[in-house]
Parts: structure tokens; C-alpha cells; sequence
């Protein structure tokens, strides 16, 4: 039986390029009026599962990813870099979904893959910056979890020892399977594209991209299976309606605003206290710290 491990992959808005447009009225991100990317913290758990798999023999990657059927495009370049298959959960109940939600039905999507060993994923998406959704996927699938990861520095077939990044330095942990990681951002960049798997996986759609398309892919589907991307609703997840998106998720955005620091006129301070005291005051008043 061979190792299983899955990414957890999100497609995000480019925050980089926020603007008035970038939010609904209901509080959630207008994702239609920002470039979408792969978000980059996921980017550092996928060469972290790479690497995992360059050192057990017969390990597989699957890829989840949550959002709208155009989140296909992760689960393609995850495969271009290494990954062997993937899968986008998409259904509109899920639209608007906060941490409670995604970790709820990442956790039903995880259940449905069936026996795993570990769950990789980002420790953080660039649209919210929460930290919370690999936690609390560990908690609803019942398993232990490593945060904050660096680097493998051992791993075999029975258990793996993770380097952690702390606030403070860092420190080394053993678990045994199945476990959860969440990768930091100081983690090992994920690995370029392999131009043989860009030929092989280049083909490979969803039902709703060949539905947008106009394709029949039944005969080349028949022939190179590896070329499905698998797309699962809420009712495919065996999902409970009240547990999903907006109904399903406690927390309510008020405002998102794009805040630009310009540089203005310098300042020149001496060491005496009184100056040092007077500069406190004036960033805290102008909420640059504080």
C-alpha cells in the first residue's frame, strides 16, 4: 500500500493589488476583480510533501482545493511541479465560507479521499491571514498536528521529525502517522515546473472546465485516467448544509482597505530620551505603531 500524502492548495486573490472594487457588499472578497494566484505559503507545503516523497518509496500527492471550478488551475500546476492528482471541491454552497467552514468541509473532502498519512498544507492564505484553517482541520479529522514547519529533518515510512520556526528560535518535533503540518513561509521554495510533466498534465480538466469548453473528454479520459481532475460538490462530501459558507461561518468582514506607507520628509533624532519619547508618540498617534 503506498504512502499517501495530501496538500491542502487555495487559489487566492493577488492582495498586492487591492483596490475599491475588491470587496462585496456582504463582506466577502470580490475574487472576479483580482488576478488569482497560487497561494504562496501552500506553495512552500507542496515541495515540502515533494520532498517527503523523494525519500519514501511509492509516497503519492493529492491535491485538495476549495473554490470556484477555475481553482482547477492548482491542482494542474501542483502537477506540473510533482503532485499526482488532485481535487477541486466546488459548489456555490460553499461560497463565502470563513476558517469554520473551509476547515469543516476540507475535513469532509479529507474523509472521502480515505486512509491517509499525512496532511500537508500553508500555514497561512494571503486573503486572510488567519492561521487557523490547518488547526482546525487536524481537530475535525482527529489527528495530531506539527505548525509553523521549516524542514523535514527525518522521515521514513514510520514517523517524521520536523523543524519548527518559532517566534522565539525554533525547535525539533517527532510525530507518528496520520499527523497535520502547516508549512512556514520560511520553508524551502517549492520546486519550478518539469517540462515533461507540463507535456503529460497539460490536458488535464475538470467537468466544469470541459462543460465551459464545449469538450467531450470520454475517450481521452478512457485512455489517460491520470488527465481527470476530480470535482466533488457539498452532497459528495456527505456536507451538512448549516456547517457550509456563509450560513456555516460565524465571522463577518466590516472593511478592507489597501494601506500604501509613502515616504516622506526624514527626521533626525539625537539619543537623548526626551527626543526618542517624542518620535513614540508621534508614530503611535499616527497608528504606524501600537
Amino acid at each position: 500500500m503506498s504512502f499517501r500524502i495530501i496538500v491542502l492548495a487555495k487559489q487566492v486573490p493577488d492582495t498586492r493589488n487591492v483596490g475599491k472594487d475588491a470587496m462585496k457588499e456582504d463582506g466577502t472578497v470580490n475574487r472576479a476583480a483580482l488576478p488569482a494566484i497560487f497561494n504562496p505559503e501552500d506553495l512552500n507545503a507542496l515541495e515540502m510533501a515533494l520532498n517527503i516523497k523523494d525519500n519514501i518509496k511509492d509516497a503519492t500527492i493529492s491535491i485538495i482545493t476549495m473554490g470556484p471550478s477555475r481553482a482547477a488551475e492548482i491542482v494542474r500546476e501542483a502537477m506540473y511541479r510533482g503532485a499526482d492528482n488532485g481535487v477541486v471541491v466546488s459548489d456555490r454552497k460553499v461560497a463565502g465560507s470563513d476558517t469554520l467552514a473551509t476547515s469543516y468541509t476540507i475535513s469532509q473532502a479529507i474523509k472521502k479521499m480515505g486512509k491517509f498519512d499525512i496532511v500537508i498544507a500553508g500555514r497561512q492564505a494571503i486573503d486572510g491571514d488567519t492561521a487557523q484553517v490547518g488547526p482546525q482541520t487536524a481537530e475535525k479529522i482527529d489527528c495530531p498536528q506539527i505548525t509553523y514547519a521549516e524542514e523535514v529533518v527525518g522521515v521514513n515510512d514510520k514517523n517524521i521529525k520536523i523543524k519548527r520556526r518559532l517566534e522565539r528560535g525554533i525547535e525539533v518535533v517527532e510525530s507518528s502517522y496520520p499527523c497535520l503540518i502547516t508549512v512556514h513561509g520560511s520553508a524551502k521554495q517549492c520546486r519550478s515546473r518539469h517540462a515533461k510533466r507540463l507535456m503529460k498534465f497539460k490536458l488535464a480538466k475538470s467537468n466544469s472546465e470541459l462543460q465551459e469548453l464545449g469538450q467531450d473528454y470520454s475517450e481521452i479520459w478512457n485512455e489517460r485516467p491520470y488527465l481527470k481532475i476530480e470535482e466533488w460538490s457539498a452532497a459528495d462530501i456527505m456536507a451538512e448544509d448549516n456547517r457550509l459558507g456563509l450560513t456555516g461561518s460565524p465571522t463577518k468582514v466590516k472593511k478592507i482597505e489597501n494601506v500604501v506607507l509613502t515616504q516622506k520628509e526624514s527626521k533626525v533624532i539625537t539619543s537623548k530620551d526626551e527626543e526618542i519619547n517624542d518620535l513614540m508618540k508621534e508614530l503611535i498617534s499616527s497608528h504606524i505603531i501600537g
